[in-house]
């Protein structure tokens, strides 16, 4: 599996202006998102999947248990509870990941990060890189996998105290890592 593939959020980081009444308006909600990497919607699916494997076996397990007398008592044809509980996990795995994935969006300008998240509830978070302590960039073992990566962004103060931003290409997310590195040794000296 290619690791490095070209897509829109390869592109180099810089986009909005630094300072002055143009900053807010840059990362204003009417801007687009920076998609996430597509791999990054795969790697859902899987997810989805490992976490469907035990719901799919308790349903069989169920299936056989109530197969010899219960099942006619109640007059449950055989295989409705697994066949019921495999057509739901695979609508889930289907739908729910690729909704996630249009739910997740970022964007970054020379000052800070702004990050979209959710389906039920939205989030948006806006990250100064002034408020920066220090940015971790995280892979598991899916992650790797897929070549994406998490770049998490811990900030001063104890309301989201730290931002994720999962789903970036690997080298992107070291990338804006060594880009709010840079941008925080710029302010402090």
């Amino acid at each position: 599996m290619d690791q490095t593939p070209a897509f829109a959020s390869d592109k180099p980081l810089a986009a909005a202006p630094a300072s002055g009444p143009n900053a807010d308006a840059a990362l204003s909600e009417n801007e687009a998102l920076t998609k996430l990497h597509p791999n990054y919607a795969h790697a859902l699916r899987v997810q989805t999947t490992l976490m469907a494997i035990p719901v799919l076996f308790g349903a069989l397990i169920l299936e056989l248990a109530l197969r010899d007398g219960a099942s006619a008592a109640l007059g449950l044809p055989t295989g409705i509870i697994a066949g019921t509980a495999l057509v739901i996990a695979l609508a889930l795995i289907i739908r729910v990941p690729a909704r996630r994935y249009n739910a997740r969006g970022y964007q970054i300008s020379d000052d800070r990060l702004r990050v979209v998240r959710g389906l039920l509830f939205r989030s948006d978070t806006v990250v100064p890189f002034g408020r920066v302590q220090h940015i971790d960039v995280a892979q598991g073992p899916l992650e790797r996998f897929f070549g994406i990566a998490t770049l998490t962004v811990h900030t001063a103060g104890n309301h989201n105290a730290s931002v994720a931003l999962p789903g970036l290409g690997e080298l992107l997310a070291r990338e804006m890592r060594e880009t709010i590195r840079a941008h925080i040794r710029r302010e402090t000296v």
